[in-house]
């Protein structure tokens, strides 16, 4: 799990996917002061990615 934003961290085959998808995200999240969960359980991760609203 603490390497889940790594950038070219996979667990996909070589040919499949290049590992950057929740590094970008991660960087576009904190760049908003935004937060992200991840909770893991075998078979199935669930990420919630939340962005304060300005009023």
């Amino acid at each position: 799990m603490p390497r889940i934003s790594a950038p070219f961290f996979t667990t996909k085959p070589a040919d499949e996917g290049s590992g950057l998808g929740l590094e970008i995200i991660k960087k576009s999240v904190e760049k908003y002061s935004g937060k992200i969960e991840v909770t893991s359980v075998i078979g199935q991760r669930t990420c919630i990615v939340s962005i304060p609203i300005a009023v």
